[in-house]
Order: structure tokens, then C-alpha cells, then sequence
């Protein structure tokens, strides 16, 4: 995929401005489920995400989707296959348009460390791959699910 343009999933509200949020997600499976985040908020409908997060500055794509995966999970990973580049327009929570710039990576579990998880509003669920595809929030997590079952990855 080298070279390639990202997808783009998500509409842009006409008027306003969109920051470019680096991002990194993974696809993990165990026993033919897939790793979903279910995030629940006082006072919001609860959703479905796949597993990471934003870069932090001087942070690479694998450094964040392995401690993103930790602080929503308790899980341990390692980074596999880039399945695709996809970005997302979403308005997060506090209400900041964004531009999610995503790599969306197979991910590998290898442990757990309970003790890495610190995002209370994030309860780790293993959900059959159909029942994924019609719950994930952004169409660029289904996106990569669907690649992965697809055959996407190695």
C-alpha cells in the first residue's frame, strides 16, 4: 500500500475546520472475535471502537497502537500487518472536529496486564466479526475489519 492515498470515510460539515489527527488502530482477534472497545460516558449513548488512538508527539504508529491498546484494554500486542490507511472526519465527545489519519494494523495478543488499563470509560469486548461490522462508530474501523475478513493481512 505504499504510496497509496488513504481512504476517506466520514463527512466534512460544511463550515468547519477539521485538524489532522494522527492515529493508530488495531484488528485483533481471538477464538474468531474481534477486539471492540465499548466506550461509555455519563450522559452519552454508549459506541463501539476498535482498539487505539491518537500518536502522541514523538510517538511512531506501532508505539501508539500498543499503548493505546493497553490503556483500553489491559491487553499486551504486537503490531502485524498494515491492513490499510483510512482517515475519518468525527467530532470527538468535547466537540473538536477531526480528521483521524489512521493506520489500521492487524494486532497480535500476547498478554495481558490488567494493570495498563486506565481508561475506566473503555470495557474491552470480544464480538463476533458480522456483529462488529454493524456496531463500529467509524466506518473506517468496519473498513478494516471487513479487509482483515477479507483475507487483508498476513
Amino acid at each position: 500500500m505504499a504510496g497509496a492515498a488513504p481512504l476517506q470515510f466520514g463527512v466534512a460539515e460544511a463550515g468547519r475546520a477539521y485538524a489532522d489527527r494522527p492515529a493508530a488502530f488495531g484488528v485483533a482477534e481471538r477464538d474468531g472475535r474481534i477486539a471492540l472497545v465499548r466506550v461509555s460516558r455519563a450522559g452519552e449513548a454508549s459506541y463501539y471502537d476498535l482498539p487505539g488512538g491518537a500518536i502522541d508527539p514523538g510517538e511512531t504508529e506501532i508505539e501508539a497502537l500498543i499503548r493505546e491498546f493497553g490503556e483500553e484494554t489491559g491487553l499486551v500486542v504486537e503490531a502485524g500487518d498494515l491492513l490499510s490507511r483510512a482517515d475519518q472526519y468525527m467530532v470527538k465527545t468535547d466537540g473538536q472536529a477531526v480528521n483521524n489519519r489512521s493506520g489500521l494494523f492487524l494486532a497480535r495478543v500476547v498478554g495481558e496486564r490488567p494493570g495498563l488499563k486506565i481508561e475506566d470509560d473503555h470495557e474491552l469486548v470480544w464480538m463476533e466479526p458480522d456483529a462488529a461490522l454493524r456496531l463500529l462508530r467509524h466506518d473506517s474501523h468496519a473498513w478494516a475489519v471487513a479487509r482483515r475478513l477479507r483475507g487483508g493481512g498476513a
